[in-house]
């Protein structure tokens, strides 16, 4: 098989493109698309300050070298969460990554810092690990970036989270979320900072081409918490349609975005926003969720 755009042997097949390329061309159809991601939604500029958040997996790791090498002013954060081995094997590999390339890095430890387990604060709510993790990353990210003076967020979602999750929520109706899901979720508050989502039309299998193309090291562990989660059966659903037409994954999604998502805009809720008591940071009542987890571990 020769690649598309030179000619020479190639190394990666892209399916749902009909498309074959060589290692160096694969590198320079990945950084097109994702500068042509950041363009064409209007994601940031040079120039501007980004935060990246990266949890030592290939997606956030690509996304974290690829803003670098096409020149945006990128700081990453890495939040530890707690989860044993995991999450000090995940900081390492940020840690070394950005020591060996000179590149801003904040950590931040949601136990040294707050007080926060994971575990524990699960069983004394009984709600699942992997919702309590949701609420502390989402405050972090935002917090972080405001108290930093970033414009931006940029988070790893690839094209098969992002299917995943218009599965998930059409499955089930969920009306407000099918409305707010798109690539760029933009500012609603002076103190709400805009997120963004570069990789959104890049596969898993993409973002591990790119990864192992650069040599750049990753855990190759899922989460212990995801064990079971509905997002990895979307994901298994939607790999044997894509086995059976490629291309359904960015068909689903895309044209969800261009001619589906407007048609839920008039059930988008409108938000009461205020500022937490406590913290300071935008919340829809009087105490965020952050703090009020803070409180109950502290109980």
């Amino acid at each position: 098989m020769r690649c598309r755009r030179c000619k020479d042997k190639a190394v990666i097949y892209i399916e749902r493109h009909n498309a074959a390329f060589c290692e160096n061309c694969f590198l320079h159809y990945y950084y097109n698309q994702v500068d042509k991601n950041i363009k064409r939604e209007k994601m940031f500029k040079k120039g501007e300050k980004i935060l990246v958040v990266v949890s030592g997996g290939k997606d956030s790791m690509a996304l974290w070298d690829v803003l670098n090498k096409n020149g945006y002013d990128v700081t990453a954060m890495y939040i530890n969460l707690g989860i044993g081995d995991y999450s000090n094997r995940s900081q390492e590999i940020v840690e070394n990554y950005a020591e060996e390339r000179k590149l801003p890095l904040i950590i931040k430890n949601i136990k040294k810092e707050y007080g926060l387990e994971i575990g524990k604060i699960s069983k004394k709510l009984k709600r699942s690990p992997c919702s309590i993790c949701g609420t502390i990353k989402r405050y972090l990210f935002n917090k972080v970036a405001l108290d930093g003076g970033f414009t931006t967020v940029a988070t790893g979602h690839n094209l098969d989270d992002e299917a995943a999750t218009l599965l998930g929520n059409t499955l089930n109706w969920q009306e407000g979320y099918l409305a707010r899901q798109a690539p760029v979720l933009p500012s609603t508050h002076p103190k709400l900072v805009k997120k963004v989502k570069p990789l959104f039309t890049l596969t898993e299998r993409e973002n591990l081409s790119y990864i192992l193309f650069n040599g750049i090291k990753f855990i190759h562990d899922e989460c212990p918490h995801a064990v079971g989660a509905s997002s990895i059966l979307y994901k298994e659903v939607l790999n044997k349609l894509e086995e059976k037409s490629p291309g359904t994954k960015q068909r689903f999604l895309i044209n969800f975005l261009e001619k589906g998502r407007k048609h839920f805009q008039d059930v988008r809720e409108e938000l009461d926003l205020k500022e937490c008591k406590i913290c300071g940071q935008v919340t829809t009542t009087e105490i965020c969720s952050f703090c009020r987890l803070v409180e109950i571990s502290h109980s």
